[in-house]
């Protein structure tokens, strides 16, 4: 197992303390979680990509071609 340090400003230390606080854990315990979930996750990049892949996959009966006219868009009279 590896050891890491990280610095911290103060205000950020005790808003960490608190957070662990009121999970009843420590402080190494939360950063040892968020980096785990991090390693195991997926990042911001791949999930948005499988978000428009899904989205794409769902969208089946979209044509160009079928576009209203600027006219009807703006329900102008002809």
């Amino acid at each position: 197992m590896k050891n890491i340090t990280v610095s911290l400003d103060d205000e950020t230390y005790r808003r960490a303390r608190i957070a662990a606080a009121e999970r009843d854990t420590s402080v190494s315990a939360l950063v040892k979680r968020f980096l785990q979930d991090l390693a195991v996750g997926e990042s911001e990049f791949e999930r948005l990509k499988r978000l428009e892949q899904e989205t794409r996959k769902r969208i089946t009966n979209f044509s160009a071609s079928d576009r209203l006219s600027r006219d009807e868009i703006h329900n102008r009279r002809y």
